[in-house]
């Protein structure tokens, strides 16, 4: 593994808590219900990947709409707030905690997800995805870095939204990490704006969840089904005020904007702890 891949202390042991409404410790779904709402995700999901390499042809609003059943199938209340620019360049830029970021993000505009390159090599996962636009990084080696800035660049001055998590690790929500500077530097080279974007879990009585968090070595079924399995989750989205072209002189000072925008100083508390397994700018893992 590569020293400068980053890394969040946050783990499911020492991280996700107890399932819990605003009220309530244990307040799980019926078992058939909630296999009644992973079947329904999975649909979802099929159905989108059948329909991948039709994406340019669908419109923005199905695509926001479909994102948004994705969540709400999986028993999530979604909160969006504020709007990103329908069209044009675009960098969507979000903190990480959720395998329910990808489609919360998705919602706000559809946009071409960054991921890791490893992900290409997945049994049927890494064939759909990359059939549906998928943008690569090849996270162990830097020298690849400016190709991928200069790829995403491109993308962006065609009129392209590009969606990427910047803190390069799923944190547990309580905690965030910072943002880091590459994927920025497109954005400046493009001459796009960047569009911060803030996700947060709760319950319905307004207490912070952790029970989406995917950190560590938590796997994704069990993840999924801890969401499929809970009452009352509801996923807030606040679309931040847009960071427009030119305004910040480098792309340092353009994370910093960035991650101000979307950080709850409230929650911003590491945990020490456990070393989960890194992802970087990663829309999957």
């Amino acid at each position: 593994m590569s020293v400068w891949l980053p890394g969040a202390p946050c783990s499911p042991r020492a991280c996700l808590d107890p399932t819990r409404t605003g009220t309530r410790v244990g307040a799980f779904a019926a078992v058939p219900l909630a296999a009644l709402r992973l079947v329904a995700v999975v649909a979802l999901v099929a159905v989108g990947a059948l329909l991948s390499p039709f994406g340019a042809r669908i419109p923005a609003g199905a695509v926001g709409r479909w994102c948004r059943w994705i969540v709400r199938a999986s028993g999530v209340r979604v909160r969006i707030t504020g709007r990103a620019p329908a069209d044009g360049g675009l960098l969507l830029v979000a903190n990480h905690i959720s395998w329910l970021d990808i489609p919360l993000l998705a919602a706000v505009r559809p946009a071409r997800m960054l991921a890791k390159a490893e992900i290409r090599q997945w049994p049927v996962a890494g064939a759909l995805a990359a059939r549906g636009g998928v943008l690569f990084i090849e996270r162990d080696r830097i020298r690849a870095l400016p190709e991928t800035v200069a790829r995403l660049a491109e993308e962006m001055r065609g009129g392209a939204a590009v969606a990427a998590f910047p803190e390069g690790s799923t944190w547990c929500g309580r905690a965030q990490g910072h943002f880091r500077r590459a994927v920025f530097q497109a954005a400046l080279d493009a001459g796009v704006s960047v569009q911060p974007v803030r996700i947060r879990y709760r319950f319905g009585g307004g207490a912070a969840s952790t029970t989406p968090a995917f950190v560590g070595d938590d796997s994704l079924l069990a993840s999924v089904w801890r969401v499929v399995s809970v009452r009352g989750l509801v996923a807030e989205v606040d679309v931040r005020p847009l960071l427009g072209p030119g305004v910040h002189p480098d792309r340092r000072a353009l994370a910093r904007a960035a991650q101000t925008g979307v950080t709850d100083s409230e929650e911003d508390v590491g945990h020490p702890g456990d070393q989960p397994r890194p992802v970087i700018l990663a829309s999957l893992r």
